[in-house]
């Protein structure tokens, strides 16, 4: 179970609103899927990031407190994805999510 970074409440992934994006991309063979969750009980981010290695094994890992103005900017550039799942896809927002990284 995943905790908000900052009251260390347990998210529910089936409560409205904890689960707001997330966004999935391969780099360097590597697979990163950054998964955004809203903790409305303190007002901040916490980022899931869950690492499938090509070589190697895989890795979760959590960021965060992120404020809701810079949490509510990296969903807003996920939204603009029609598949943020995809970690193929090459379109802006993919490329500007990832730092211009993507395989």
């Amino acid at each position: 179970m995943i905790k908000c970074s900052q009251c260390e409440r347990e998210f529910d992934r089936k409560q409205e609103n904890t689960f707001v994006a997330s966004m999935s991309g391969s780099i360097m063979g590597d697979e990163y899927i950054e998964s955004y969750l809203f903790c409305d009980n303190c007002g901040v981010y916490t980022v899931e990031i869950y690492h499938d290695r090509f070589l190697g094994e895989d890795e979760i890992s959590v960021r965060g407190p992120l404020s809701k103005s810079e949490g509510d900017e990296k969903v807003k550039l996920i939204q603009q994805c029609p598949e943020p799942w995809d970690k193929k896809c090459r379109c802006e927002a993919h490329r500007a999510y990832f730092g211009g990284w993507p395989d």
